[in-house]
């Protein structure tokens, strides 16, 4: 009887095993993880809130709010993720980037309440031309830039971040929409 239950134990451990293996879901390649990278900072709801959700519905007014002196609004945060965004792809596409003095206040500073909607839309742009460019990009260009557009995604999540504490203080942020 001792050993039927040693056998029966030994055969289960397999079983236990594999019952304990995560359910991986996802991208297995690559080009397939920089896109879904890409895509959840961009206009997927994944971990955390897209960055298309987060600027969405704002007037000019809200955008423009800053929660103190040392503080970025919405806007500036955003114009700043366009910059960013901007730079890099013009650069991975091989193109000469527009000049920049190193000052990267500016990158936050020159944001115009008055071109918001603009603003909005240039950043849905550079990301769906960020895709674009990943999705046709071959093999080697991607393993060559991975670990930048690993960061450019990292930079878009904080300031993704940024963005919604910056509604909620302002007190224009729906948690319907993600994050209480």
């Amino acid at each position: 009887m001792k050993k039927l239950l040693l056998c029966l134990l030994l055969l289960s451990l397999p079983l236990a095993a594999v019952s304990q293996t995560p359910d991986v879901k996802g991208p297995k390649d690559l080009r397939g993880i920089l896109l879904e990278l890409l895509h959840t900072t961009h206009n997927k709801a994944d971990w955390f809130v897209p960055g298309n959700t987060a600027i969405a519905g704002l007037t000019v007014e809200q955008a423009k709010w800053m929660p103190g002196k040392d503080g970025h609004s919405v806007g500036q945060l955003t114009y700043h993720l366009v910059f960013w965004n901007s730079e890099q792809l013009a650069k991975f596409k091989g193109q000469k980037p527009p000049d920049f003095n190193g000052n990267n206040d500016e990158t936050f500073n020159d944001f115009d309440a008055k071109k918001w909607d603009d603003t909005v839309k240039q950043f849905d742009q550079v990301m769906t031309d960020w895709e674009k460019a990943v999705e046709s990009a071959d093999d080697a260009k991607l393993a060559e830039w991975a670990s930048t557009i690993d960061h450019i995604a990292a930079h878009n999540a904080y300031h993704i971040g940024q963005i919604l504490y910056v509604r909620k203080l302002h007190g224009v942020w729906d948690p319907a929409k993600g994050v209480k």
